[in-house]
């Protein structure tokens, strides 16, 4: 019945996201990888900004391949604090073989079922039932659970669109390569550009539809179980870009995270 209510355009998102999902997840992985990938299209490293090409290896796994020099105090963990997951960041000057279709939607798992990402959802449902976001969510524990259970389908559903649906169709790598270094206005805007400009499977630089389109989407089908006052442009639109601002500002956190560990924490993280 909720889905009856809503506006065209809004259907229309949902239905096309889910049957992409299905189909994704049973199309053979070796179609997915020959379909032509939308950088195959684009003029390769001409106009966008610098960022860390990869070097040649005979690394068959998923596991990190260093290269020679690298500087060993530039590691990205896999937590932050031990808690805040950081499975997609790849530490500087790193080479990593591309994520297979599994690989990429047990990535989007990771960071959206992991006992950590129930820990951040609690802390967002508290702000937000703090703020009184949706009066309609009523107040005390009852809803404290609406606005957790809200919270962590945004999640959910932001995570499998930008890491593993979409990642998996245009072939682009949903992680994040840091720069680990240069001057901080540099590393600065190298993560935020991140939000704009990635990297294919293949190695090259493309426009990062994921993170544009991904989350556009995710903010579209966020409206089938939000109130429906909810339902409008300006707040879907709002949900869009915020989401995309707290993407680049945990690039730079990721970005920066080795060199905060060292220094303000003497490495104990």
């Amino acid at each position: 019945m909720i889905f009856r209510n809503l506006p065209a355009h809004l259907r229309l998102a949902f239905a096309a996201t889910l049957v992409a999902g299905l189909l994704i997840a049973h199309v053979p992985q070796s179609l997915a990888q020959n379909v032509p990938t939308l950088s195959d299209r684009l003029p390769r490293n001409k106009g966008l900004p610098d960022m860390p090409q990869p070097q040649p290896t005979t690394a068959t796994g998923p596991a990190e391949t260093s290269i020679q020099g690298r500087d060993t105090e530039q590691k990205q963990p896999k937590r932050i604090l031990w808690i805040f997951p950081n499975y997609r960041a790849v530490s500087a000057d790193t080479q990593l073989p591309p994520l297979s279709l599994r690989e990429k939607f047990w990535l989007a798992t990771e960071d959206s079922f992991d006992y950590s990402s129930f820990i951040t959802t609690a802390m967002l449902a508290g702000v937000s039932q703090a703020k009184n976001s949706y009066p309609e969510f009523g107040h005390h524990a009852a809803a404290y659970g609406r606005y957790y259970w809200h919270a962590q389908a945004d999640l959910a559903v932001g995570n499998y669109l930008t890491e593993a649906i979409f990642p998996v169709i245009t072939h682009e790598d949903p992680r994040y390569y840091t720069l680990g270094h240069g001057r901080f206005f540099k590393r600065t805007r190298y993560a935020v550009s991140r939000l704009l400009i990635t990297r294919t499977d293949s190695g090259s630089q493309t426009i990062n539809i994921s993170e544009i389109v991904g989350n556009g989407a995710g903010a579209a089908i966020s409206d089938a179980y939000y109130p429906s006052r909810e339902h409008t442009w300006t707040k879907t639109g709002q949900k869009w870009v915020t989401q995309i601002g707290l993407d680049g500002a945990f690039n730079i956190l990721k970005e920066f995270w080795p060199d905060i560990n060292r220094v303000v924490f003497r490495g104990k993280y």
